[in-house]
């Protein structure tokens, strides 16, 4: 084969490669759609429907509800239901499209409205939708430096988030934490106290009040919405006794009382300043705590190709994470893909004396440091 050849070949093969892509970029749009206009709830929950049931159901438009629906069963998402009106009827015929039923696979309903299911990644769409209002102000970001934060991303962002999250921190936390003794046994203390740094919306705060009954919790976010929804997440669960937030910088203030355990769920890379933060971690726990860091679990370094966590933890830093840290400033510039060196780096800086890996394993894309 000629280099000429070969030249062709890698061309027209990476050509399809990104008209993948194209395909998936459009998918995870229709999912957005569906997501937030409440489609699929209404036919997880209602069973086969016409474009006209549905949009009368969700008080939304027929004609765009019919065109999403032909969409999304065109590409597999959604089936046409058994009995099809339109069947044996010439084509294009004018009533058969508004007859035509549409069903969710169960298999797909858990996956797109299931939020407290592990295989729950409809939220995955809003993360793409919210990048997509921000392109312009990630240029000019690119070009002469800055950021875009957390608080421009809005609400899609924001929920998306927390909502990937939620149903690893309900499920797969506790056990997870048990199975660690060092960890376990400081949670356990009567009357423990407990800091979540990086709250969000609070969910991993609320798993270990709910894990661990005796002791007190108390979670820290920069985000004012996302202590708003915090605080009405810990009053729905009825764990407002036990359960506070607050909007604070942990790099300045974590208050006076000492804590027995200290968090930090999947936060650290975002922080402008991580070294600050993680010191003011240490003042705040007792010499017998412990101060535990869950983020991503990615290699020692650079894979080129890498595998399906590098590539989607580089989409994330590229499009959120790393213009989020680099929106304040000093900022240490992190992003999204913190590999172990780099932690250690941060946690000895902050004047901890070594970071161990806890054996925690198949948690999401994470893994579990502690810092001693």
């Amino acid at each position: 084969m000629s280099t000429d050849q070969q030249t062709t070949t890698t061309a027209e093969a990476f050509a399809e490669r990104l008209f993948a892509s194209t395909l998936g970029a459009f998918e995870i749009l229709s999912v957005y759609l569906g997501d937030r206009l409440g489609w699929y709830r209404a036919l997880a929950g209602a069973g086969p429907l016409t474009s006209a049931e549905l949009a009368a159901s969700t008080a939304t438009q027929e004609r765009y509800a019919r065109e999403w629906l032909e969409q999304q069963a065109t590409s597999g998402l959604l089936v046409v239901a058994p009995g099809d009106p339109t069947d044996g009827a010439p084509p294009g015929g004018p009533e058969g499209p508004h007859l035509r039923r549409f069903a969710l696979p169960a298999a797909h309903a858990e996956v797109l409205t299931d939020e407290h299911s592990l295989s729950y990644v409809a939220p995955l769409s809003r993360f793409v939708a919210a990048a997509g209002p921000q392109l312009e102000h990630l240029l000019e970001s690119y070009r002469h430096g800055g950021g875009v934060s957390w608080e421009q991303l809005g609400e899609d962002a924001r929920e998306a988030q927390a909502a990937v999250n939620r149903p690893w921190f309900e499920r797969e936390l506790a056990p997870a934490l048990a199975g660690v003794p060092q960890v376990h046994d400081v949670l356990s203390r009567p009357g423990a106290r407990v800091l979540d740094v990086g709250c969000g919306l609070g969910w991993s705060t609320l798993a270990l009040a709910q894990a661990y009954p005796e002791a007190s919790l108390h979670g820290v976010d920069v985000d004012t919405p996302s202590i708003a929804a915090a605080r009405t997440n810990a009053r729905d669960a009825g764990l407002t006794d036990r359960v506070t937030f607050h909007q604070a910088d942990a790099a300045e203030s974590l208050g006076a009382e000492p804590f027995d355990a200290a968090f930090a769920f999947e936060c650290v890379h975002d922080m402008p300043r991580p070294v600050e933060v993680l010191e003011g971690v240490r003042r705040a726990v007792r010499p017998d705590g412990v101060v535990v860091v869950m983020d991503e679990a990615v290699a020692d370094d650079l894979q080129a190709p890498g595998d399906d966590v590098e590539r989607v933890m580089y989409g994330y830093s590229i499009l959120f994470c790393l213009p989020d840290g680099l929106s304040s400033s000093p900022s240490a510039g992190t992003g999204t893909v913190i590999r172990p060196p780099v932690l250690r780096r941060y946690a000895l800086e902050a004047g901890f004396t070594g970071v161990e890996v806890l054996p925690i394993e198949d948690f999401a894309f994470f893994r579990f440091y502690r810092l001693t």
